[in-house]
């Protein structure tokens, strides 16, 4: 933050503190953001101000009523360039000051003796309701006496320092508001960083003579990411045509960066007003780059009743993420805007996107889910090319760890088929003030190292380059079987008669026939227990017929069974199996050489019983587990070594071998970071812990003393 930001800063809130008696600190933005721009717009017109309002009286007494275009371009720059909008009323803020009486009412025509694009963007911020609370409040008049004495022109204050500004004072007003989930502002060293990713690749392009860039920022708040890129640019090749593009669904930070358009007289680029998921307000356009930090957590329920009659979203036609997290949408989006790509040919450039999310579109979602496809759309398309994670407490408004993903169509050849994963969340420099939740920053040089990282693209403790496919993996169920106990008590009897009390004499004759001892096979139990019931005279009732036996059979079950490990397996049936294809039943994958048939089966849940058929188990609902295995490894191969030696009982669910997804299984993808980055730390021998604690406790006793003696 540089000395120039405090300071502005610091008057801005000097300034707010006239607000107090007639806003509350979250209204404060009300007044200050349109002030400030109203200001600046006042500053950077001042030099041609006179020629304005001398051809805007020729051209009145003229009768010719669309003036604007001929006005835009009578308003220039300090380098003589056309500024494309003007303000032709003889106010200014040092004459608004000359009359306290009527400052409401010259406030309101100095405004609407802007053009036409300066008044949209003042519609937006609804300044005229304020103005007129402020006067009533007699507090206008105070207010622009000291935005009179500030110089907010672009030579004195640039772009950054402005957006540093704005977005401090939002940032205040949100906390003031205690928001705590939407809009996390971008610090400028995380902008230059995604800035640094996103065009150092395309330092030898950008620096060509003649270049026209097209960047895009579909969340752009008050527009400090296109502004860096800008600056990026610029810094160079000064002649390059940077367009810049924007969206925003809040009106007065869309009103802030479509005033910044403005001022950097970009005639090419435009800032639109809307919801970037529901509106594109660029249909026709397709950008270089695109970067954004769009909103983290925020639910999408009121744009999926629109959404959802889409034939689908931007070019995806798969599963969406859940309504409580949006922003993988919002990349879906930028990446429906890249330009088409082929190798050579000029009119077909692809583009690059980088991007800031939290932890949840890296892992949130199992196999199948929303969020899961898109990262297997995403990656199996080849378009990751890297992530870098941030340290945590880098963002004003929350202290959760964050990521920039950078995402392309045109990966670099030795790229191909790559991720690369940056790993920079120790690498912080802390503040020697707190902003709001941010007390870490990146230094400069930490900037500049991952940034070579991400350009040398090597393994190192920091970095790791992995083929796409060891993000995937095939979700399987694993299950084993259940096993019963049999024991006849009084309490289960009772369980048993209280719901089945006409089936008293065929219990009676069970337990005539069993006795109480417990038994651990519940299938020789339950054969017993069909014989009694076959020999039963006709006065006792037995099993009823259809549905209520079948009721009352299970009644009996969960009566007087109990799970218990040592107890025999449940069998479900016993039937004659077909012989398996594996070609068929394992596409794709290499089977071990020395896994017989018999073993085949038994992985599959399918046991041979001796007598020329297979016995299957019944499976055990609490221990049904899953297992993601790594696409690269065959599902037969793994379990066999990560399952089957900790649980020999265990067999594949054959239901999730038919879930068709490439051949077996539901395939799902997902990023951990901290399974990559992880680096063993071994405990401290414990002699030096025992050491550390009899310290400890003798500093206790020697402060015990100091109090009783």
């Amino acid at each position: 933050m540089n000395a120039n930001f405090q300071q502005l800063a610091n008057f801005v809130w000097s300034v707010a503190d006239l607000l107090r008696p007639v806003y509350r600190p979250p209204q404060y933005e009300r007044v200050m953001l349109p002030l400030i721009v109203l200001r600046r717009f006042d500053a950077v017109l001042a030099p041609s101000k006179d020629a304005v309002l001398k051809r805007y009286a020729e051209l009145s007494s003229k009768g010719i009523a669309n003036i604007d275009a001929i006005l835009n371009n009578r308003a220039l720059d300090d380098d003589g360039k056309p500024l494309g909008f003007h303000n032709h009323s003889p106010l200014d803020f040092q004459k608004l000051k000359g009359d306290p009486d009527n400052v409401g009412q010259h406030l309101v025509t100095y405004i609407k003796g802007f053009s036409e694009n300066v008044q949209r963007i003042f519609e937006r911020f609804k300044f005229e309701e304020e103005i007129q609370t402020l006067e009533e409040a007699n507090r206008l008049y105070q207010v622009v006496v000291q935005f009179a004495e500030i110089d907010l022109h672009p030579r004195k204050v640039d772009n950054i320092t402005m957006g540093l500004v704005f977005e401090d004072l939002i940032r205040r007003f949100n906390e003031a508001a205690n928001e705590t989930a939407g809009d996390h502002f971008t610090p400028r060293e995380v902008i230059q960083l995604m800035v640094n990713l996103l065009l150092e690749p395309d330092t030898r392009v950008l620096t060509q003579a003649g270049i026209i860039v097209t960047i895009c920022d579909p969340a752009c708040g008050t527009g400090g990411m296109l502004a860096e890129a800008q600056n990026w640019i610029r810094a160079h090749n000064e002649q390059a045509n940077v367009q810049v593009f924007g969206q925003d669904y809040n009106p007065r930070s869309y009103a802030v960066a479509a005033s910044d358009l403005l001022i950097k007289g970009h005639k090419d680029g435009q800032v639109a007003l809307g919801n970037t998921l529901t509106g594109d307000p660029f249909p026709e356009h397709r950008f270089d780059y695109l970067l954004a930090n769009p909103p983290f957590g925020v639910d999408w329920k009121a744009e999926k009743k629109i959404i959802d009659r889409w034939p689908n979203f931007r070019g995806y036609s798969g599963k969406l993420p859940r309504i409580n997290d949006g922003a993988l949408l919002f990349l879906l989006y930028m990446m429906s805007k890249f330009q088409d790509y082929k190798a050579g040919d000029r009119d077909k450039p692809g583009s690059r996107t980088a991007i800031v999310f939290n932890g949840s579109p890296l892992f949130t979602g199992g196999a199948g889910s929303g969020e899961s496809e898109i990262r297997r759309w995403i990656i199996e398309r080849d378009r990751l090319e890297a992530i870098v994670a941030l340290p945590e407490q880098m963002f004003y408004n929350t202290g959760i760890g964050t990521f920039i993903w950078v995402v392309t169509n045109r990966k670099a050849a030795h790229r191909k088929g790559k991720i690369q994963l940056i790993d920079a969340r120790e690498r912080w420099t802390p503040m020697k003030r707190s902003l709001g939740n941010k007390r870490r920053y990146l230094d400069q040089a930490t900037l500049d190292t991952v940034t070579r990282e991400h350009g040398v693209m090597e393994d190192s403790t920091t970095s790791r380059v992995f083929d796409n496919s060891d993000f995937g993996y095939r979700r399987i169920t694993v299950l084993r079987p259940l096993r019963l106990r049999f024991e006849m008590t009084d309490e289960a009897r009772e369980r048993f008669l209280n719901t089945c009390p006409e089936l008293f004499d065929a219990l009676q004759a069970v337990q005539d026939r069993l006795g109480s001892e417990p038994n651990p096979d519940w299938n020789r139990t339950w054969d017993a227990v069909q014989q009694v019931f076959k020999t039963l005279p006709d006065d006792v009732e037995g099993w009823a017929k259809g549905a209520k036996g079948t009721a009352q059979k299970k009644i009996f079950r969960d009566s007087f069974t109990t799970v218990d490990p040592e107890a025999a397996p449940v069998i479900a049936r016993h039937h004659k199996v077909e012989p398996l294809d594996r070609a068929a039943l394992f596409p794709g994958q290499t089977l071990p050489a020395d896994l017989g048939k018999d073993n085949l089966y038994a992985l599959l849940g399918l046991y041979a019983d001796g007598k020329g058929k297979h016995i299957e188990y019944e499976p055990d609902p609490a221990l049904k587990d899953a297992e993601n295995i790594p696409l690269k490894e065959d599902i037969l191969s793994y379990v066999l070594r990560e399952v089957r030696p900790y649980v020999a009982d265990a067999w594949i669910d054959r239901d999730t071998l038919d879930e068709q997804d490439g051949g077996i299984g539901k395939v799902g993808y997902e990023i951990n970071f901290n399974r990559v980055f992880f680096r063993y730390q071994p405990p401290r021998p414990l002699h030096e812990i025992d050491a550390e604690l009899a310290g400890v406790e003798q500093r206790i006793l020697e402060l015990l003393r100091e109090v009783t003696e």
